[in-house]
């Protein structure tokens, strides 16, 4: 049981200094009574000294009073068994028995207090029936206000008791929420950060290698030493190439930095083109590397969310930057294939494939989370007959659900007539 002390500057008082705060002023009270009531009784010498040496002892035992509930609550109790058959000027030094009863049950000694309570009853009880008539000290009236004295210090220490561990459950809940916020937080950070990171990714490891690969042709070209018209014809193509890539580039990393701008900053509210509607300029983006690009297309095309749309065109810009990069291939087939609830998304290539036992790298794992995103899949294995291929599902929007139109009054089909009205005889 902790009470809320605190100490002359604001601060909470540690347990051991408030137990003793405690024992101090229970010791001053029943000193202070003890004194007053000494100016109308008098008795021994031998006895005062030993009144007041079980005033020091039960009250001193309260600074233990949380460490040993119940073996404090003893000390108290047989010190006011002694004292108040002992000693003429009646101190209250019952308070510190008490205070002793009620920590106990509030300490969770439920049992012990209700036992010990019971025994201080009986034994008052026991002790008044022993008395000649005539000289009872305690009425059966004052009896039973001890009883409920006793009574309402455990009920009060129990619901303490209570209350205490209901506060405890209440922090540990509000601990534990506040600890799976964070980590949600944290999961929704790393996710943020690996969705960039991905973008990034797409965007600059295809446009570069793109511009890698058309500067690096034509300077292949200029190397043979063609004629000056043929040179620059050559460079003026692989110049214009490079634009028209790192113009795209730079397009999609600003869409892409987008999301890092500051909240006060003023957001762009027209979209950025991103998708399969551009697919026809990332094909030719790829043929101008000098691949022999193919695209088919089969079923009936549908119109696609924008997060799915945009995870279709990066995963064939992803698979085309890694037949640019890594294959050495001459021909590319894409394939769509739009299904009824899927659209199959194909490259295949036909260069070396990858070598047997190689991890996939972060292009492949990129495509294959941003299909498992969407509850699609993908793969990304040789071809059986040679070359390279990547095969992605992702599955279609379900269709809205129509509901019958309920016709106008003036459409709905008049009842039918009565035998009354169908003969006016």
């Amino acid at each position: 049981m902790s009470l809320p002390l605190r100490s002359p500057d604001g601060g909470r008082l540690s347990s051991r200094a408030s137990d003793a705060l405690v024992a101090g002023v229970v010791l001053v009270v029943v000193a202070v009574w003890t004194l007053v009531s000494a100016r109308y009784a008098t008795e021994p010498v031998a006895r005062t000294v030993i009144g007041w040496a079980l005033i020091l002892v039960g009250c001193g035992a309260l600074y233990f009073r949380r460490r040993q509930p119940v073996a404090v609550a003893v000390v108290t109790l047989l010190a006011c068994v002694v004292y108040y058959p002992l000693s003429s000027q009646d101190g209250p030094l019952m308070i510190a028995f008490a205070l002793a009863l009620y920590t106990t049950a509030a300490e969770g000694r439920f049992a012990a207090s209700v036992a010990l309570a019971a025994v201080t009853l009986l034994a008052v009880g026991f002790g008044e029936f022993r008395q000649r008539p005539g000289h009872r000290q305690i009425d059966d009236t004052s009896l039973v206000m001890l009883a409920g004295w006793l009574i309402s210090l455990v009920a009060v220490g129990r619901a303490q008791r209570t209350r205490i561990a209901y506060l405890h459950e209440v922090e540990q809940r509000a601990l534990a929420a506040e600890r799976e916020q964070e980590a949600r937080a944290r999961q929704s950070a790393t996710e943020e950060r690996l969705r960039i990171a991905r973008e990034v990714h797409d965007v600059l490891g295809h446009s570069i290698s793109l511009i890698n690969v058309q500067s690096g042709a034509a300077l292949h070209r200029l190397g043979k030493g063609p004629a000056p018209e043929a040179g620059l014809v050559t460079a003026t193509e692989a110049l214009e190439a490079v634009k028209a890539t790192s113009k795209d580039a730079l397009r999609e990393l600003r869409a892409t930095l987008g999301v890092l701008r500051s909240a006060d900053e003023p957001t762009p509210t027209a979209p950025t083109p991103s998708g399969l509607a551009l697919l026809g300029d990332l094909v030719d983006r790829a043929r101008s590397t000098g691949l022999d690009v193919r695209t088919e297309t089969s079923g009936t095309p549908v119109p696609l969310p924008p997060p799915v749309d945009l995870a279709a065109y990066r995963i064939v810009q992803e698979a085309l930057t890694n037949v640019t990069r890594h294959s050495g291939a001459r021909k590319v087939r894409v394939t769509l294939d739009w299904g009824t609830d899927v659209v199959r998304l194909r490259i295949v290539d036909d260069g070396g494939g990858a070598p047997e036992g190689r991890p996939p790298g972060s292009g492949i794992r990129g495509m294959a989370e941003r299909a498992r995103a969407f509850g699609g899949e993908l793969t990304a294995e040789n071809g059986e007959t040679g070359g390279f291929r990547v095969d992605a599902r992702l599955p279609l929007p379900e269709p809205p659900t129509s509901t019958p139109a309920t016709p106008a009054p003036s459409e709905r089909t008049p009842p039918e007539p009565t035998p009354s009205e169908r003969d006016p005889r």
